[in-house]
């Protein structure tokens, strides 16, 4: 599991001069804690964090030499600098379940023999003991054909005993549509006639 260091921020100084010094903004929060705790981390190290870890991803978090296990609750980005502005983390408790998420992440796009993917659902939400999380789901659709859909209920994490969806089952998550374009129409025109 990744660490990252992070320190009480203080609160007189703004995000704005903080940001402009290299850190990131955020808090932890948490049953356990008293009250949330305001951080700021070297945009380095978030930025390394994130290369491997998303939102709904774990981490152990060193608050001035506290460590904390933390789920990545929230994460800020700024489309227009398209730097992280602030990342939120909530404290897991071993025997509570938290809510969370996993990213969809499609591969084998290259082996689709027809048809293109259309994703519509980027993200599973769920309710899961800390041991049981998951941040990623990869889906394989290099067999998929045209007309193929894959649903919610259909991933492996709707399968799992340990955790509770709260995204609807019945959610499309991709289908495999016809490629619309010059070659594609010949295509179905020929398919058409051959129907007929």
């Amino acid at each position: 599991m990744n660490t990252l260091k992070a320190e009480k921020r203080d609160m007189t100084i703004k995000a704005r001069k903080l940001r402009r010094e290299g850190f990131v903004t955020g808090c932890i929060f948490g049953r356990e804690l008293a009250e949330s705790i305001p951080l700021k981390m070297e945009k380095a190290s978030v930025d390394r964090l994130l290369k491997t870890e998303g939102k709904g991803g774990q981490v152990m978090l060193d608050v001035d030499g506290t460590t904390y296990n933390a789920l990545i609750k929230e994460v800020d980005f700024n489309p227009l600098k398209g730097t992280i502005d602030e990342i939120d983390f909530q404290v897991l408790v071993s025997g509570e379940k938290v809510h969370s998420t996993a990213e969809i992440h499609l591969v084998n796009h290259e082996k689709l023999a027809a048809g293109v993917a259309q994703q519509m659902l980027h993200e599973v939400s769920f309710k899961a003991l800390p041991a049981a999380l998951v941040d990623k789901i990869q889906i394989d659709i290099g067999d998929m054909k045209v007309g193929d859909t894959l649903k919610v209920k259909d991933l492996d994490i709707a399968n799992n005993n340990e955790i509770v969806l709260t995204t609807d089952p019945e959610d499309v998550v991709v289908t495999i549509t016809e490629v619309h374009g010059a070659t594609a129409s010949e295509d179905g025109a020929e398919g058409e006639a051959a129907a007929e």
